[in-house]
């Protein structure tokens, strides 16, 4: 059948039996569905269906190509191209390794310096003519030097804030008032008034002409106001560019190139994307873990710093799992491919930061809530300030009345508005990738920085994850040998971590394991069936109690060993108590350090978990966890996690296995430890890539400072509109003469967008 492809590979995931009647015969191959919705769609057309279902999935093939606003990442659409609520540039969905040149840099890199060769001689024209007449040449008479600074100024804005215009012009049409319009109506309004003023000055009355019947002109505000802002667009589009550079690098770090091992011994360099799962592959010292998989043979130490944020080598031995990227040391190793292509943690950890620099924050709320009202109240304001300084200002008093119109108009652009929490939130999650801190979303990073209670699994959270048999102790008339060949034989077939530890023990003894009968899970007591015509039982004391055996002394023999902080279970054999198994699951080294710096931060532990109280508890004591329930089953997590909140608490919830998923997903923040189960990295917010608490403080860690960034951006943002639009208004006139220039008023603008960028690429240094 290897000329088959079943449904599981191309359409539903079902496998189907290749005795289904539902198969279509396609360039000698057969294809097998299942029935319904599978084959219905193209069961007239089986040549599109199957060229269709052969090709990679149609939305990681469109990825890489549709494109994104950084302030609405709603939007999204094929191609580059502006926002149609803000205006600003399409960014790709995902960053690639090489993005190539920035097309739209380096056009308004053109705009801005063919406006600013333009707008100079302008703006000496008109500033020698206003502020030193006397060096104004003589041969030059002003309906000249009008014309001189139309001729020169009007390519300068129509050409060069052509792209303002169009963006104006469409945030009109959607309803999507944006810094686009206000920047498109002030320039339009002062170039309209002074090629009006300087075709028609007779139109005007008298107190605003000069000699020779002339009216001021504001050619060179409009030019330069175009020119101050596509400056401030080539910065800003240059600082943009470096919000991206932890995806870029994170994508830099895959090798292009990988060697794998022949079945006839030979070997051979192929592209990374020609590798499969289950291929053998040679890591030769100093190269690069192409993919993800496990080691089959030989003995290295491998950097995996760059995924994890430690600096440390790990020694990797046969049976130990390799991420890819990761950086070989000194030995050679041979592994097996088990996760390639988009299913590799480096590409998970990159699609995570992808989405999560494209998430909103709540706080981004406030926001928009503000902008959505700000520009229409803007256009309100400089309409009055236009009257006000029409109907009561100094001659001359239309003139007066377009100059701060204009300049109320550009000084309140809101973009460093909408780019204060977008741009800190892109940085931010970047950062967190590079220690080993993936964030799910903007919101779990916000809530984050307001923990206050962390509950926390104990077997694979606080401890290793690894348990190991320690101990074995036996009733009269029973062989340990005998004891631990029965339960490890009845253990094989449960996917419990303990039932692991116990049959790897028996392994180790080179105990010969048999069948199973009649295997029964009980959730919360333990496990029951027939070994070699014996049944045996093996779990806690409920367990035993229900199957109404008597435990005699063995409870109080896992008492004593519960105490230093071994799990304990009890075994029945044919009805009778036969003994118990300890196993030992030994704490981590980084654990002791974690709750330290967790309690340092004002954050209660709370350690929840399925085992023994007496052995968590001794758990506990040894790192001084503020508050212990244990005997707790899953559904018991998300109560306590319920009662937690209900009582005022944030509460982060930190686990790796399955059973933690519903607690996971309840908590204000779930944190997933890298090392556990997808399911559970799916449920949290937070997944550290090492399974490792430091992590926990370094995520907060994060979240304070990405919230304090975005609080500085927000605070300049609105003080700079705030205190801007008033002066620009002309407030400030009546008291002490000052009337704000366009100009200035366009720098303002211009600095305050890429001053909000500056500070939010602080975060790429701030230490974790």
């Amino acid at each position: 059948m290897n000329n088959t492809i079943t449904v599981k590979d191309l359409v539903c995931g079902m496998d189907v039996s290749t005795d289904s009647e539902l198969n279509i015969k396609y360039e000698n191959k057969l294809y097998y569905f299942c029935s319904g919705h599978c084959l219905a769609k193209f069961e007239k057309n089986p040549k599109e269906y199957i060229e269709n279902k052969k090709k990679p999935k149609q939305d990681k093939v469109d990825k890489a190509t549709i494109y994104t606003c950084p302030m609405h990442p709603e939007i999204k659409q094929q191609g580059p191209g502006s926002c149609p609520k803000c205006g600003m540039a399409l960014e790709p969905l995902v960053a690639s390794v090489d993005e190539g040149e920035n097309e739209e840099l380096i056009d308004m890199s053109r705009r801005f310096w063919v406006s600013a060769v333009l707008s100079l001689p302008v703006f000496i024209l008109a500033m020698t003519a206003d502020l030193a007449p006397s060096f104004f040449p003589t041969w030059l008479d002003m309906k000249l030097a009008q014309w001189i600074m139309f001729i020169l100024a009007t390519p300068a804005i129509l050409w060069g804030g052509w792209p303002f215009f169009v963006r104006g012009w469409q945030s009109v049409q959607t309803w999507n008032l944006n810094m686009f319009t206000l920047i498109a109506l002030g320039v339009s309004v002062a170039w309209v008034y002074s090629v009006i003023a300087l075709l028609f000055p007779q139109i005007f009355p008298p107190v605003m002409q000069m000699e020779g019947g002339l009216v001021d002109v504001y050619f060179e505000a409009a030019a330069v106001i175009v020119t101050l802002v596509l400056l401030g667009q080539v910065l800003e589009l240059r600082a943009r560019s470096k919000t991206n550079e932890a995806i870029q690098l994170l994508l830099g770090l895959a090798p292009n190139m990988a060697r794998i091992v022949r079945d006839d011994g030979s070997e051979e360099d192929i592209p990374l994307e020609d590798v499969h799962v289950g291929d053998i592959l040679r890591i030769r010292p100093g190269e690069k873990i192409p993919v993800d998989g496990v080691v089959i043979e030989g003995e290295s130490n491998v950097d995996e710093s760059m995924v994890t944020g430690e600096p440390i080598a790990v020694v990797k031995l046969s049976g130990e799992k390799l991420i890819g990227a990761t950086i070989n040391s000194t030995g050679t190793l041979l592994m097996k491919a088990q996760k390639v292509g988009n299913d590799t943690l480096l590409a998970q950890i990159i699609n995570m930061v992808s989405e999560a620099s494209r998430s909103r924050a709540p706080i981004q709320k406030l926001a928009d809530k503000v902008a959505g009202y700000f520009v229409p109240a803007v256009v309100g304001i400089a309409i009055i300030a236009f009257f006000i300084w029409w109907i009561w200002g100094p001659e001359p008093r239309l003139a007066h009345a377009v100059v701060s119109a204009v300049a109320v108009l550009i000084i309140a652009c809101p973009c460093a508005l909408g780019l204060a929490t977008p741009v800190s939130i892109m940085i931010g999650t970047g950062r967190g990738a590079m220690v080993g801190v993936l964030i799910k979303n903007a919101e779990a990073l916000e809530v984050l920085e307001k923990v206050d209670t962390l509950v926390v699994d104990k077997t694979g959270t606080l401890t290793e994850g690894k348990p190991k048999l320690v101990g074995i102790e036996v009733q009269n008339g029973f062989d340990e040998n005998e004891i631990l060949q029965k339960v490890a034989t009845l253990e094989k077939v449960s996917e419990h971590p303990l039932a692991e530890a116990i049959v790897n023990g028996a392994l180790k003894r080179e105990i010969e394991l048999t069948n199973v009968n009649n295997f029964q899970s009980i959730t919360g007591e333990g496990a029951i069936g027939e070994v070699d015509s014996s049944s045996v039982a093996i779990g806690n004391i409920k367990l035993l109690k229900n199957l109404n055996i008597d435990v005699g002394s063995l409870s109080s023999l896992a008492d004593k060993r519960r105490i230093d902080g071994e799990t304990v279970m009890l075994v029945a054999i044919d009805g009778k108590a036969a003994g118990l198994i300890a196993v030992a699951d030994s704490i981590k080294d980084s654990t002791h350090e974690a709750i330290k710096k967790l309690h340092d931060e004002g954050i209660k532990v709370v350690m929840l978990t399925g085992d023994n109280r007496t052995t968590a508890e001794a758990v506990a004591k040894k790192l001084q966890i503020d508050r212990v329930q244990a005997e707790v089953s899953p559904k018991q997590k998300a109560e306590v996690i319920k009662q937690l909140q209900a009582d005022g608490h944030i509460v982060a919830m930190a686990g790796d296995g399955i059973n933690d998923a519903p607690a996971l997903a309840l908590a204000d923040v779930g944190i997933a430890m890298g090392t556990g189960t997808d399911v559970a990295m799916e449920s949290a917010g937070v997944t550290l890539v090492k399974g490792d608490l430091r992590g926990i403080v370094r995520a907060i860690g994060l979240s304070k400072a990405t919230m304090k960034n975005i609080k500085q951006n927000l605070f300049f943002a609105f003080i700079y509109n705030s205190a801007g639009v008033p002066i620009a208004a002309g407030v400030l006139y009546p008291f002490f003469g000052i009337l704000l220039s366009p100009i200035i008023a366009a720098a303002a603008m211009s600095f305050s967008s890429v001053s909000v960028i500056s500070n939010s690429l602080r975060l790429k240094k701030v230490k974790l």
